[in-house]
């Protein structure tokens, strides 16, 4: 049987470790990222795929950093024949990459050549596309850059969110990689290269990116609010602490406020005028308190039309 080394650490890759075992692939060992600490109370927390693979029986191999040379030499000594990774959140030594004799392949969830990178999921969201999707690829030592084996197309609806599309995204890798996985092992997948005019980058989230500029428009501030949900969540400014703004909807008349104003309270949101139309937020979080609905927030007199958002 084929060896397979499967290395992946978050929500998103345990649907596709437990596909492989139930497939009957031989994974003969799991690598994910070290325990962190979690929450308020920094308690080391283990990662959902070091949860999932030891209720599964398999041995998992946790490295600080695979540059290491050691740590980089117990992933070889495992002496797989093909590598299997999904959101890992390392970059693999090309070591890694050209041992197995199958080579390695990665679940990204994107269709390439677009959203290279460490957040494609939130970026789509937050460019407002229409679809995205899951690409099978070989793994070369430039970003997300290997020939493509296989991809299938997942449409964004108007609500969703960047913790919705990880689950729809991550069916669906699970799907492709099932569906792909004999042809890649029998040496029958097609290899198809990634044309370098199309490229385009989602990095890793920023502060900056989570800070909402008013004078942008309600749909551009909507799609931020839904791309950076449910983490690292987009934020503003008001009465000089930080506001989490965790949902929001676009109101269907367009104001005359200045961008960032309060311009209307209701029962249960607040409209905010943006630089074209309104944004009404219906869930937020103010600085050292929890994440409320805008109905129980405006239970008090924190804010009035006229307020301004920064």
């Amino acid at each position: 049987m084929t060896r397979i080394v499967f290395m992946g650490t978050p929500a998103f890759s345990v649907p596709i470790l437990r596909m492989l075992v139930e497939e009957g692939y031989d994974v003969i060992s799991v690598v994910t990222q070290p325990d962190r600490p979690v929450g308020r109370k920094k308690v080391l927390t283990p990662t959902p795929v070091k949860e999932e693979a030891l209720r599964l029986g398999l041995p998992v191999y946790q490295p600080q950093k695979l540059k290491n040379p050691e740590e980089l030499q117990a992933v070889l000594d495992l002496g797989a024949d093909l590598v299997v990774t999904a959101a890992f959140g390392q970059i693999l030594p090309t070591e890694i990459l050209e041992t197995p004799k199958l080579g390695a392949i990665n679940v990204h969830a994107s269709l390439l050549p677009a959203y290279r990178g460490g957040a494609p999921i939130h970026q789509a969201i937050i460019d407002g596309q229409k679809k995205t999707g899951v690409t099978i690829m070989y793994m070369v030592d430039r970003l997300d850059a290997g020939d493509i084996i296989s991809q299938t197309t997942v449409p964004i609806e108007k609500h969703d969110h960047t913790g919705s599309m990880f689950e729809k995204l991550s069916a669906a890798g699970t799907e492709l990689l099932k569906a792909t996985l004999p042809s890649i092992i029998e040496g029958t997948n097609e290899r198809i290269p990634q044309d370098e005019s199309l490229v385009t980058f989602a990095r890793n989230i920023s502060r900056e990116q989570e800070r909402i500029d008013w004078n942008r428009s309600a749909e551009e501030i909507y799609n931020q609010v839904r791309g950076l949900h449910p983490w690292p969540v987009a934020y503003t400014s008001f009465k000089q602490d930080n506001m989490k703004i965790w949902w929001s909807e676009i109101a269907e008349d367009t104001g005359t406020g200045n961008p960032g104003e309060v311009v209307r309270l209701t029962e249960d949101a607040v409209h905010v005028q943006t630089g074209k139309g309104i944004l009404v937020i219906t869930e937020l979080q103010p600085a050292g308190k929890k994440r409320m609905s805008a109905k129980d927030y405006l239970t008090g007199p924190k804010i009035q039309a006229g307020d301004l958002f920064e």
